[in-house]
């Protein structure tokens, strides 16, 4: 490059102070580090999969707006009567559309810190100023804490993971209502994992002006389609849909979850399979001296090894062939925290041998 100085002159410095989110890569490891659904369709599912693919018209535009697809979702979802979906190349789009819409000078977003890292980093990415408000000691929301901050910064968007990731735990109702109650701007509650947490606010639609509700299809199996919902009143939707990019659902996605919501008893069935599963593991985990397990309402669960430091248990278990996530470099409440996705039950066992060894 001859102009040494044109990535400094033109690249915010915000920008360039980030690193790329980075996937590590999972080759040969049992892969429990992503929250994904580690179970595939039956054979005889995915042939009939296959089948409906093959007359999908790729040389073809998606259906712009797929319509079809959200009629299917809105009922599947449970959305409640007078309220519209946006549809996202997964969350993250969504987010991005979300704070794109109401980024201006001096506009801020506001969470409870650990979370989700998109919030803040697609806050930094539209140009708005991140906040976070620490959780207590047992991940629980410092509600007094909030509500000041709030009234501090009088954010323009206030996100809630239900149940929160990286932590598992499910928020007080009461909590997250008088935030939605106070809160002078938009109150996005992301329910990834709701699949495994059982619990909702979707019915709450219609009762809060400022009140949106996120999911996606990623945490049941679907991860590959990229898929997000948003739920809320049509007249929200109809701003943020400005934001949308020209047919961001693709063809085969549109085509694939359409099928996959006529094989829901598939989905339901894989999901309370791993809610099974996560209640074995995190008992196996507590039994195990000097490891520290928290309850969980997703499909992963937080833990500390005990005496030896998060970063070695970690390097030992990847050198074991089992790959999880080494939250310890976050700090904070995090510091020496690890998290593994509940796996099939082949899968923990492997991950609980190899972590014994690595204690």
């Amino acid at each position: 490059m001859k102009d040494k100085d044109i990535i400094a002159r033109l690249i915010r410095p915000e920008v360039r102070a980030l690193k790329a989110y980075h996937v590590p890569d999972a080759t040969g490891l049992v892969k429990l580090d992503a929250m994904e659904n580690p179970y595939s369709w039956p054979e005889a599912l995915k042939a009939e999969w296959l089948k409906v693919l093959h007359g999908v018209p790729i040389n073809r535009y998606p259906d712009p707006t797929a319509g079809a697809l959200r009629a299917r979702l809105k009922d599947a979802l449970g959305v409640p009567a007078g309220m519209e979906l946006l549809l996202g190349n997964g969350s993250d789009e969504l987010i991005q559309i979300i704070l794109m819409s109401v980024a201006r000078s001096g506009a801020v977003v506001l969470a409870p810190t650990p979370t989700f890292v998109m919030y803040e980093m697609i806050a930094t990415f539209t140009g708005m100023k991140f906040v976070g408000v620490p959780l207590t000691p047992d991940f629980a929301l410092d509600l007094p804490e909030m509500l000041a901050v709030m009234d501090e910064f009088r954010p323009a968007a206030v996100f809630f993971a239900y149940p929160n990731n990286p932590t598992g735990n499910l928020f007080k109702d009461s909590d997250i209502e008088a935030i939605v109650r106070e809160a002078p701007g938009l109150v996005i509650v992301d329910e990834a994992y709701q699949a495994f947490a059982q619990q909702s606010f979707m019915d709450r639609l219609g009762r809060y002006d400022n009140l949106l509700v996120m999911r996606t299809m990623s945490k049941q199996g679907l991860a590959g389609l990229r898929l997000g919902a948003l739920a809320g009143d049509p007249a929200w939707l109809a701003e943020l849909d400005k934001l949308r990019l020209p047919y961001n659902i693709n063809s085969l996605t549109q085509a694939s979850v359409a099928f996959a919501l006529q094989h829901r008893d598939v989905l339901d069935e894989q999901a309370a399979r791993l809610r099974a599963e996560r209640e074995r593991l995190f008992q196996a985990l507590s039994a195990i001296p000097g490891i520290q397990a928290w309850p969980s309402a997703a499909n992963f669960i937080l833990f500390r090894a005990g005496a030896r430091p998060a970063n070695e248990v970690f390097a030992a278990l990847r050198a074991e062939g089992v790959l999880i996530k080494n939250l310890s470099p976050a700090g904070g409440v995090l510091a020496d925290c690890l998290r593994v996705t509940i796996g099939t039950p082949a899968e923990n066992a492997l991950f609980l041998a190899a972590l014994k060894r690595a204690l």
